[in-house]
């Protein structure tokens, strides 16, 4: 199990990957949501599978494509680095993170 704290504007993230389950933890309201709890912009969809343009359920084919991504990685120090690179796109800034509930480690 691996814990990752990210930074958004003054909104602190937890992202916690445990096998292949992803959950994420706003801890300034207290709210956790899995994959499916999280908003899919349309546009940014697209722009990683333009073939479901036209598609009416591009929400949930996007959504099992990447939880396919996610369980093809083979550890979870990998899931969560993927996690980190794509949060950091989007502003997100990674602070640190903790494994198996040892001592935390500022992300590299």
């Amino acid at each position: 199990m691996i814990n990752a704290t990210f930074q958004v504007d003054s909104d602190l993230i937890s992202v916690k990957i445990e096998g292949n389950n992803l959950a994420f933890f706003d801890v300034g309201t207290g709210l956790m949501t899995t994959l499916e709890g999280i908003k899919f912009s349309k546009a940014g969809v697209l722009k990683e599978f333009p073939d479901l343009k036209d598609n009416p359920d591009w929400k949930l084919i996007s959504m099992e494509r990447l939880k396919n991504h996610i369980k093809s990685f083979k550890t979870e120090m990998e899931k969560i680095n993927y996690v980190k690179d794509e949060l950091i796109k989007f502003g997100y800034k990674a602070l640190f993170y903790q494994v198996a509930g040892f001592r935390t480690k500022k992300f590299k």
